[in-house]
């Protein structure tokens, strides 16, 4: 009973993904306060107007600079993806990143101002501490969780369609989420075998057994058909004696940040959005109002920029510049998209491909750096303005390709509850899909985000883009 025991403790002090990330978005706020006091010591030392002093804090350095550690938060949203922030080599590139990119801004802003208007050496100082001290705290962090992950002992109640689809999700994690040790289902006929390397370990009437040999501290419940009386007794009795309890769909949802498509039943779209925030007037108030606000800003930006690409996109391939096309937006109805053209003027070529490949032949030569800079979109922003379209939302399709996706993937046409946007939940994932597959996949992205859509969702989603822009991973 010792392992039992010890399960049940372990279930009580367990944290939710969303609290680790939370105590990993602290900790970096920390060591970003450290990084400052610090940067602020250094350069008070060799200061010889105030030297470090409460008149240097008050007088010398200016309000902004303690606004830093908030900016480092924010170059490191992009960081805070389960997948990533528990991932040692994703955590050494990312971090890698933020340093680049926060070298390329104090660059240009060291070139751009007048001299001793910048505090260059606190501002120095920050990023080189920052960065060090961020590194060194995710690596303390991945050691405690991945530590804590270990001791969280899971078996898969059903090992049908959805406990095979849930078995896929945590084989692709790594490090994985917790320790599945197997799973248990009632088919006399899986009893010994494996999936994906995993064991059959019995059937409800062993289950007892199975929790106190091998310290199970969680059961995942991903019985897709009717559950017999004597499974679900073993379940109460588990769960009576301190073993958490959570749904399958819970636990592939936070481990993916997908909707499972091919496990949802056909009301599955009226039950889940009925009283959801997209369908709210409050958030889609709050959400009019931020695309305002930012299409004005984006407006700025197409006027400094069009005078310049302009130009390039003629000599480069000829006219026009900007490409426009019937697209599916809120509810199906059509409505004109602008963007800047990247591809060769219309020919046979654009009816030979309804998607863009991998080095699809007919991008052009510019048209390859505005796909990657993500710049061709810009144009879309008066599609933002005109209220077509949201500056985060799932991609507008063309007809002819929404007619196909309707027949191939299960509730595709839920995507359209929403305005497309310019970016989204599933283009910061998996920003292209060439197959019906990938659209599958990417849907499953597109159906979380609405199904939790809310503002400070559409804020992550844009603070993510801007590292993808700055990366140049557009295609």
């Amino acid at each position: 009973m010792t392992k039992k025991t010890n399960g049940t403790h372990n279930a009580k002090f367990r944290l939710k993904l969303s609290e680790r990330r939370f105590i990993l978005i602290l900790g970096d706020f920390l060591v970003a306060a450290i990084a400052l006091l610090i940067a602020l010591y250094i350069w008070g030392s060799g200061d010889s107007w105030y030297s470090f002093s409460v008149e240097f804090l008050k007088y010398r350095a200016p309000a902004w600079f303690y606004l830093l550690p908030f900016i480092w938060l924010i170059l490191l949203v992009d960081t805070y993806d389960n997948r990533k922030s528990a991932n040692i080599r994703q955590t050494l590139r990312s971090i890698g990143l933020v340093f680049l990119i926060s070298v390329i801004i104090y660059l240009a802003i060291y070139f751009a101002v007048e001299p001793n208007s910048l505090p260059r050496l606190g501002v120095a100082v920050f990023v080189v501490a920052a960065t060090v001290l961020t590194l060194i705290w995710r690596l303390i962090h991945i050691r405690t969780f991945t530590s804590v992950s270990r001791q969280q002992r899971v078996v898969i109640v059903g090992a049908g369609k959805a406990g095979t689809a849930l078995v896929g999700v945590i084989s692709e994690l790594d490090p994985p989420p917790f320790k599945l040790i197997g799973l248990i289902d009632d088919d006399p006929a899986k009893l010994g075998t494996t999936i994906q390397g995993y064991p059959i370990l019995g059937n409800h009437e062993n289950m007892a057994e199975v929790i106190t040999n091998q310290g199970i501290t969680d059961l995942i419940l991903a019985i897709s058909n009717e559950m017999n009386h004597g499974m679900f007794q073993s379940i109460l009795t588990a769960q009576e004696d301190g073993v958490n309890l959570t749904t399958m769909t819970e636990t592939y949802e936070s481990l993916s940040g997908r909707v499972p498509i091919d496990l949802l039943e056909s009301d599955w779209v009226v039950r889940a959005f009925l009283d959801r925030a997209p369908t709210s007037g409050f958030y889609r108030l709050a959400k009019r109002l931020m695309d305002t606000l930012l299409g004005l800003i984006g407006l700025v930006a197409l006027a400094l920029l069009s005078p310049l690409l302009a130009p390039i996109i003629l000599l480069d391939s000829g006219s026009p510049v900007i490409f426009t096309q019937i697209r599916l937006g809120r509810g199906g109805k059509p409505y004109t998209i602008y963007k800047l053209r990247t591809m060769k003027s219309r020919s046979d070529m654009e009816k030979e491909a309804l998607v863009t490949t991998t080095n699809d032949p007919r991008i052009t030569r510019i048209g390859r750096f505005l796909r990657k800079s993500h710049l061709d979109e810009l144009p879309q922003i008066i599609n933002v303005l005109r209220g077509e379209m949201s500056f985060v939302g799932p991609r507008s399709e063309r007809v002819e390709l929404v007619q196909v996706f309707q027949k191939e993937v299960p509730f595709y046409r839920a995507r359209m509850l929403v305005k497309p946007g310019i970016t989204g939940w599933a283009q910061i994932h998996q920003p292209y899909a060439e197959t019906i597959a990938e659209t599958a996949t990417k849907l499953q992205y597109d159906l979380y985000y609405i199904e939790n859509a809310s503002i400070w969702m559409d804020i992550n989603i844009l603070l993510r883009t801007v590292g993808s822009v700055l990366g140049f991973k557009g295609r």
